[in-house]
């Protein structure tokens, strides 16, 4: 039995075994129910799927041979419902969970064929049905979880080699570049196989895999973008082929990274080089829209890392081998590694990854708390120290902005997260193995000091702050069994008196209190609420639990001491800015300990309000027979504000602070029954209003369930008597000591409770039936005021009943209910008061106040809610129960780390299942189990049944909400239609009857504006939306109240109807198979053909091919009809025709069959015709149609398939409105996108297409043959597209033939432009011979032409030559290795002659050096000199520029369209053309190169072509052109990064020596650029590179700096060393101080000091100087405080007089 189900009330409780039964009695049903000869029982199963949903969700202890034969039917129907895809949603979504729920428990075999073929068959094929898209996204969704959770009951595979088969996914992955889609599925797949194949040795694999994770974090490197340029998208279907639909890769990263990590293997140092190079992105000054991706990747790191032990510690079935576990030494390398993380990001102002940080923080402390704890205690003394610094200096220095208080809070949230772990740890009990703390056993006080401390952070002006010490207090008290001064085993909390801390405690809470202010106005109306409040109550559950574990944990000496300080504050203050805290504080100190809470709490405020209310005039309206008719005449007297505020104020902290008073508040029975009548009967609306809060308190106090004793211990640790153990809901002990005391009504609180109901229900419901019936009131203010305080009386017991007061009994048709049959699952609210007889009373006589109400004061807003909550209260039994439940399922949300023990404890060397929890917090996930419980309990007992229907009076509650719903105040129409929903979905078959009334005023051209909109809400409520699938003769009214409301004017009743038919297309699954049985005419001649006509037309046309008995006359008649609307001159009609059009065309008798020779087109004739061939021939044979069709279509060229977020409206409709396109576009395609000008080719890239446009004519030549074809002259490429087309090679053809020379430059472009777009369109591994001979000709067409004059024509060149260079790599690599002998040998060597290759190269090399010539030949010689003097070399240099262009377009369209993985040889040639080029005189050409520079910047360049790749930007590095060198040392510090895993030791360290040469450059322009970089690049090497050759270079610089200084001082400066080896020294060191942004490492000091000794040095070594040291201070800000004590006071004195601030470093 699961706990929750263990710890239930005891009434309850016992009846839960009855709940085996129920279950086998319901599966029996629905085996009964279907019949699996007959497709269309399944729609009989469909009410029996709620039913057993509430086995699962009530954790319910079945049978598993039950559960099993379960599934097995369940998986039956499934596949039984082909084509009936609600059904198949409803029983998926069910087997999913039963799956999720059993699958360690059940042993199956499940086939994955036929999920398999289901899958295609409804989203990968034409569509077969007419189900809107929400329905089929919906389906789509439960097959993909469906299949994931049959996934480990599939048949075991036959082995295969997975080695290779990585090999050959990681070479996929590689040749598409720069696609995070493609990214995510990989690392996804990489991921799964790591972890679950375990003899795989991936060693080789390592620096590829890195390689590639590095680089999915797409973060800024080197002040560039944080973003890919031009990232690859892929269209939609592709995505929803895939379950993995997440933005970040960074789970997938995180798993494969943890199950990399095994003994001896080099993952680890791997793993620690990428924490390296991504931990500076986590710093708060580093954040960016990457900070989600990593924030993610370190909670998956943590989470998988935490799983991974769980299951190795456990011994899990699918753990490793033991030799592969991780040992002590893997765990301390991963948390050390972690914690830098966790130390870059603690201080984030990211709210997620802040918390994240927490969490991770108290994961691992778990596991190795030597290493967490004292990190912790630092960062929280340093928060501390830097809090008093900077209050020091805001005071007195530097009043700005100071994050201080944030450090604080987050610190504390810290502490709060490991206030566990350090009570494991500090304890000192004989019995723990002790905790190994590396010397460093300061953190052992900190609870104390934290403890100490936290009432600092009570504020009323810093929420968070506040919050995050509550949570701190909370975590803390949650750990200690009990709290009292007189406790020796608290040695761990020496400096804690909790006395004196509870006074300090109280006194801050109290002061909290009184400066409080409400975090919204107050609303004194009749939604106010005693549980709203300020941020404390509204921000999350911390400050309820705090009170209650406190107080629950105090010994009797402290609670006495407690009590008597909070009730002299209570008496004494008066805060209506905080009822809700101050109620809170009463109530966590009556749920401790009632009977002394409630009279020195309690009874004097009762008594106060007694007093008050005694004082003040009185209505006569609070019951007990006190009302006088003729005294009520008389003008009515008030009170003053002053006495309402505090009468409201005592009244409402009295409601919530006897919430769970019980038996100690019979002692003062009268005087509550006294207090209730005076609020009742006070003229004051808003004491009214308290009044009703207390009576609903008072009533759930006495007759309900609920725990006591709840927050005190029961059960120490039993390794430490001070600590209380925790529990966990996957292994709890049995120990009755644990099973939470339950409050069960006695006798005498019954009998209260029925004495509340007799004054103010049956009282009040014979006062309003009184005022209703007979005219006892003269005037009507009084009358309504009458009505207002005995309606509210009758709502308020209602609400305090809950589901206690007996449902109605429903009727049966046959006069027989058999008791056994009424059970499901067990759940009480409490215990039975009243009887279904007086529900019934109520019924009735809120019926006639109903009818009164809406007669003579229909325009009262506050009477008719009133009435609207107690019908609502009356019919949805539970619904109370419900809303509770599901209000406080939100809190649950916000469930902290800080009271979670994780299920590995290396502390206590205690690993259990399942995370573990206080006591307490166990026992309100039970309570509102039972609340849940309770709300389901009766619910469905009669739906499954077709013996019963709702008895009368809950048909007379529901007419009265169907007139309410109608009302003209919207906020009225709004209430009583959500009550009238959750009415007709308990009773479906009253939901008939409402649809032909709420219908029938959508017909009536009289009807009012707020009937139609109030009909329109209800209608479109998924209740009886599904109904209509079911009921022909509501759809027939529905559809037909629709198409007929075209007569009301008012816009918001159009727009409503409009709304209402969008929601129904996008939610329709199917009509009844009834309704087929009328005729045809009946079906849809009679509509009218509007657009909503049209689309009803064609639902109802697609729904009837699913049902054999009806004629295909329907079919063809609507297929002819949408073929004629291709010509309508409504835009929008002829869209919704061609969708119509591509769904109706489906039997396709004349589709080419695989096999068949596609140049034959006679076999288009001779097969079985179409039953719509007929009716479409006719129609498309007619003059001149196609003409027509194709000249309309042609105006509608504005509709996307996909809708671009970059574009933005840009390609809408000017035509459409949203509701227009709602209809015409409904569908949830998967079909293939046709072919489109890719948008990488600029020339073409913003025209847009409707690919359906083109499609409905392949469909129509599918559907009638030979007609057609002969009509349009069109072909295809046979059934699977595997053919070529028999027109393309007459395009080629066209567009191969020469332009004369006279033609336009746009029309040169647009022919290369639709040359590209052809080209991509061919498969270059099936080229024929005659396109392998049209490559080889077009491109040397291409290469010859490179020089043209017109720009455009030259870009279309350049995505020509990408396109065909691709395809000639493409056919290359793919035969290669296959020898073709039909084909030509002289072809294939055509495209194996790489000459354009080297052809490319060189020219580049010559066009670039020309180019550098001219460059500075413009900058040294006139212009006008060299055009007479040299013409000939100008124009030779125009032509490389020209030429360099072009080359540049094909680089650029290479690495955007994602084929650069073929081209990467020819990519990494031409590197050293595109840094060259990046400043010419030329502004075009070097715009192109710096574009192309940014790409190739995101290029990863893979063996063999990365030694390549070093050799050229190392000779760049050295070239004689300093802006050369700069450029090269721009590339280089991306080129690196990317790099890291996958060069070579050998190539770092000569890129090493490059840029340390580079630091000396004689240049003098240089200085101040490749100097500055070679000094950037040098750090990053030092950051993420090789440790050995760091610390080499620290020495050097440090050594070789030294010696200058020395030298300098020993020197005049103008006879010391050069400036250039000064400068070049200077740089070394920043190099090294720029490599620890954030940290301070020992050799840091030395360092940082030295290089400020330069700061007196000529420029430009001090500017230098004077930068380094500015940004080492901007970066070490926010840690200095602890970080100076580093450094010696002479040091501090150095860099205070470098510093422009000489405060920072005293």
């Amino acid at each position: 039995m699961h706990l929750y189900n263990a710890w239930l009330p005891p009434p309850v409780a016992d009846q839960t075994a009855a709940e085996r039964h129920s279950f086998a009695r319901v599966i029996a049903a629905v085996n009964s129910a279907f019949r699996s000869d007959d497709p269309e029982s399944v729609f009989s199963t469909l009410k029996f799927i709620s039913v057993l949903d509430l086995f699962i969700k009530a954790k319910s202890d079945v049978s598993l041979e039950d559960v099993r034969n379960l599934i097995q039917m369940g998986l039956e129907i499934f596949h039984v419902s082909r084509n009936k895809l609600y059904a198949q949603v409803r029983w998926g979504n069910l087997l999913v969970r039963l799956l999720n729920k059993y699958r360690k428990k059940i042993a199956l075999t499940i086939e994955w064929r036929p999920l398999y073929d289901t899958l295609v068959s409804t989203h990968f094929t034409r569509s077969t049905g007419p189900e809107g898209w929400r329905i089929r996204q919906r389906h789509f969704e439960t097959i993909t979880s469906l299949v994931q959770s049959c996934r480990r009951f599939f048949p075991s595979g036959s082995a295969f080699e997975i080695c290779d088969w990585i090999t050959e996914c990681i070479d996929l992955w590689e040749s598409i570049p720069s696609c995070q889609f493609w990214n995510n599925q990989w690392a996804d797949v990489i991921a799964r196989v790591v972890k679950n194949y375990h003899n795989v040795d991936w060693e080789c694999f390592l620096p590829l895999l890195f390689a590639r994770y590095l680089n999915m974090f797409e973060v800024p490197v080197a002040n560039g973008s944080g973003s890919y340029p031009f990232s690859l998208d892929v269209p939609r279907n592709t995505r929803f082929l895939f379950s993995n639909k997440t933005s970040t890769p960074a789970k997938a990263i995180a798993k494969s990274i943890i199950y990399l990590l095994r003994p001896g293997s080099s993952s680890q140092q791997h793993f620690e080089k990428l924490i390296n190079i991504l931990e500076q992105y986590y710093h708060p000054s580093n954040g960016g829209r990457w900070t989600y991706s990593l924030e993610r990747f370190l909670f998956h790191l943590v989470f998988q890392f935490q799983k991974r032990l769980q299951n190795e510690q456990l011994g899990a079935s699918n753990s490793r081998p033991t030799e592969q576990h991780l040992g002590e030494s893997e765990r301390v390398f991963f948390v050390n590694s972690v914690l830098k993380l966790i130390d870059r990001g603690q201080y984030s102002k990211n709210e997620h990854l802040s918390e994240t940080v927490a969490a991770a923080t108290s994961i691992l402390s778990y596991v190795e708390p030597s290493l967490v704890l004292p990190f912790v205690a630092s960062r929280f003394r340093m928060a501390l120290e830097t809090l008093d610094y900077f209050v020091f200096l805001i005071k007195f220095i530097l009043p700005s902005q100071m994050t201080a208080t944030h450090q604080l809070k987050i610190a504390v949230m810290s502490v709060a997260f490991v206030g566990r772990s350090l009570f494991f740890t500090s304890v000192s009990a004989s019995s723990m193995k002790p905790v190994d703390l590396g010397g460093d056993e300061a953190f052992i006080d900190l609870v104390g000091v934290s403890l100490s401390n936290a009432l600092l952070g009570m504020d009323a002006n810093d929420p968070p702050k506040t919050l995050a010490t509550m949570q701190l207090i909370g975590s803390i008290f949650s750990n200690l069994a009990l709290l009292d001064d007189k406790i020796d085993d608290l040695l761990f909390m020496p400096m804690i008196r909790f006395s004196e801390w509870l006074d300090e405690f109280l006194c801050r809470l109290f002061s909290l209190l009184l400066h409080l202010e409400p975090s919204s106005v107050i609303n004194e109306g009749l939604h106010s609420s005693a549980a709203t409040g300020t941020f404390l109550v509204d921000d999350g559950p911390y400050y309820f639990c705090v009170l209650e574990i406190l107080f629950g944990r105090l010994s009797k000496s402290l609670y006495n001491q407690a009590l008597k300080k909070i009730s002299k504050f209570v008496r004494t203050n008066i805060l209506p800015g905080a009822i809700a805290e101050v109620g809170l504080l009463c109530c966590a100190c009556v749920h401790s300990n009632p009977e002394e809470a409630v009279s020195q709490l309690v009874e004097p405020i009762l008594l106060s309000v007694i007093s008050s209310l005694k004082g003040t005039p009185r209505t006569g309206f609070g019951g007990g027979g006190t009302f006088d008719a003729s005294a009520s005449s008389k003008v009515r007297s008030t009170i003053s504000p002053a006495l309402e505020a505090a009468i409201d104020y005592q009244l409402k902290i009295l409601s919530v602070g006897i919430t769970y008073g019980g038996p100690a508040l019979l002692r003062y029975k009268d005087q509550f029954k006294e207090a209730i009548f005076l609020a009742f009967d006070s003229p004051s609306w808003k004491v009214n209003g308290a009044a009703d809060h207390l009576l609903r308190s008072i009533l759930g106090s006495q007759i309900h369930y609920y725990p006591i004793d709840q927050y005190r211990c029961v059960l120490s640790h039993p390794d430490a008597v001070a600590l209380e153990e925790w529990i966990s809901t996957k292994d709890f002990s049995t120990d009755e000591r644990l099973i939470p005391k339950w409050h069960i009504p006695c006798d005498e609180e019954v009998h209260f409770a029925n004495e509340l109901l007799d004054i103010h229900f049956k009282s009040a419901l014979d006062d309003l039936l009184k005022i209703c019936q007979t005219k006892i009131h003269a005037d009507q203010g009084d009358e309504k005021e009458h009505l207002k305080v005995t309606l509210l009386r009758i709502e308020s017991s209602l609400q305090g009943l809950f589901s206690c007061l007996p449902d109605f009994v429903p009727d049966s048709r046959n006069g027989m209910v058999e008791d056994s049959n009424m059970f499901l699952i067990a759940g009480a609210t409490g215990c039975t008061v009243g009887s279904t007889a007086l529900r019934e009373k109520a019924t009735e006589i809120v019926h006639a106040a109903c009818k009164y109400v809406l007669e003579k004061k229909s325009d009262d807003s506050i009477l008719l809610i009133l009435i609207i909550r107690i019908i609502d209260a009356l019919g949805n039994y539970g619904s109370l129960e419900y809303d509770e439940w599901s209000s406080h399922r939100q809190a649950w949300k916000l469930e902290s780390a800080a009271i979670i023990e994780p299920p590995i404890n290396f502390i206590v060397s205690s690993h259990s299942k399942g995370k573990k929890r206080p006591r307490w917090a166990l026992i309100d996930k039970a309570f509102m189990h039972n609340t849940w419980r309770s709300s389901q309990a009766s619910y469905h007992l009669y739906r499954t049944s077709g013996n019963f229907c709702p008895c009368d009076h809950v048909t007379i509650l529901m007419d009265d909400l169907l007139s309410l719903c109608l009302h003209s105040y919207e906020t009225v129409r709004l209430l009583a239609g959500k009550a009238l929903v959750k009415l007709i979905k308990r009773w479906p078959s009253m939901i008939s009857k409402c649809v032909i009334t709420l219908t029938n005023n959508l017909k009536d051209p009289n009807a009012k504006e707020y009937a139609v909109l109030g009909s329109c809400s209800v209608l479109a409520s998924q209740t009886v939306l599904k109904h209509l699938t079911t009921d022909p003769k509501s759809f027939s009214s529905f559809i037909l109240a629709i198409l007929s409301s075209s007569h009301h004017e008012s816009l918001k009743a159009q727009k409503a109807i409009n709304e209402l038919f969008v929601k129904y297309n996008i939610q329709f699954s199917g009509v009844s198979r009834s309704f087929f049985r009328i005729s045809d005419k009946e079906n849809h001649t009679g509509l009218e053909y509007n657009l909503m006509a049209n689309r009803v037309l064609l639902l109802l046309a697609l729904a009837s091919r699913n049902h054999p008995n009806s004629s295909s006359k329907i079919l063809s008649e609507t297929a002819g009809h949408f073929l004629k609307n291709l010509k309508s001159q409504l835009p929008q009609t002829r869209i919704l025709a061609i969708s119509a059009l591509n769904t109706l065309l489906k039997e396709s008798p004349y589709k080419l069959s695989h096999g068949e020779k596609s140049t034959v087109l006679e076999d288009l004739q001779g097969h079985v015709k179409s039953s719509l061939e007929g009716t479409l021939t006719q129609t498309f044979q007619e003059e001149g149609f196609f003409n027509e069709t194709l000249t309309s279509l042609s105006h509608v060229h504005i509709i996307t398939d996909t809708e671009s977020a970059s574009r933005g409206s840009h390609g809408d409709s000017s035509f459409q409105s949203l509701a227009d396109k709602s209809i015409t576009r409904f569908y949830f395609e998967f079909s293939a996108s046709w072919p489109r000008t890719p948008s990488w080719i600029s020339f073409l890239g913003s025209d847009t297409f409707y690919s359906n446009f083109a499609r409905i004519f392949k469909r129509l030549v599918q559907e009638c043959g030979m007609p057609v074809v002969l009509a349009l002259k069109i072909t295809g490429k046979g059934k699977y597209g595997t053919r070529v087309p028999l027109l393309r090679q007459k395009i080629l053809d066209s567009l191969m033939t020469p332009l004369p020379p006279t033609v336009a430059t746009t029309v040169t472009a647009k022919r290369y432009t639709f040359l590209a777009a052809a080209l991509i369109e061919i498969s270059p591994q099936k080229m024929p011979v005659a396109e392998i001979q049209l490559h080889n000709t077009l491109l040397k067409e291409v290469l010859g032409n490179m020089c043209h004059s017109s720009a455009q024509v030259r870009e279309a060149l350049g995505v020509t030559l990408s396109v065909l260079c691709s395809n000639i790599r493409l056919y290359h690599s793919s035969h290669q290795d296959n020898a073709q002998g039909e084909r030509n040998d002289n072809v294939d060597s055509l495209m194996k002659d790489e000459s354009w290759v080297q052809f490319l190269t060189e020219r580049a090399a010559e066009a670039v050096v020309n180019i550098q010539i001219a460059t500075q030949s413009d900058k040294v010689v006139n212009p006008v000199d060299i055009s007479s003097q040299n013409g000939h070399v100008d124009g030779d240099s125009e032509d490389d520029m020209k030429w360099m262009e072009t080359l540049l377009h094909f680089i650029i369209s290479s690495l955007k369209s994602g084929r650069s993985s073929y081209l990467l040889d020819v990519l990494v040639g031409l590197l050293y053309p595109v840094i060259c080029l990046q400043e010419t005189s030329n502004k075009d050409l070097s715009i192109l190169a710096k574009a192309a520079f940014e790409l190739l910047k995101w290029v990863i360049v893979w063996e063999p072509h990365l030694q390549k790749a070093v050799s050229v930007i190392l000779s760049a590095a050295n070239d004689s052109n300093w802006r050369t060198r700069s450029a090269t040392l721009t590339y280089l510090r991306t080129f690196m990064y990317r790099h890291t895993f996958i060069l070579s030791s050998s190539k770092k360290q000569e890129i090493w020596r490059t840029v340390e040469k580079l630091l000396v450059d004689n240049q003098i322009e240089a200085s101040s650029f490749s100097k500055e970089h070679a000094a950037a690049v040098l750090a990053g090497l030092m950051k993420g590179g090789d440790e050995d050759l760091a610390r080499d270079f620290r020495d050097r610089a440090y050594r070789e700096a030294n010696i200058v200084q020395k030298r300098r001082k020993l020197r005049n400066a103008s006879s010391g060393s050069p400036i250039a080896s000064v400068h070049g020294a200077v740089l070394a060191l920043v190099a090294c101080v720029l490599s620890a942004p954030y940290d301070m490492p020992s050799w840091l000091p030395d360092h940082v000091t030295l290089l400020a000794c330069f700061s007196g040095e000529p420029a430009p070594v001090k500017s230098t100087v004077t930068k380094a040291v500015a940004e080492f201070r901007r970066t070490h800000a926010d840690t200095w405080n602890v970080q100076k004590e580093l450094f010696t006071e002479e040091q501090l004195e150095i860099l205070a007089d470098t510093s422009s601030s000489s405060s920072y470093f005293a």
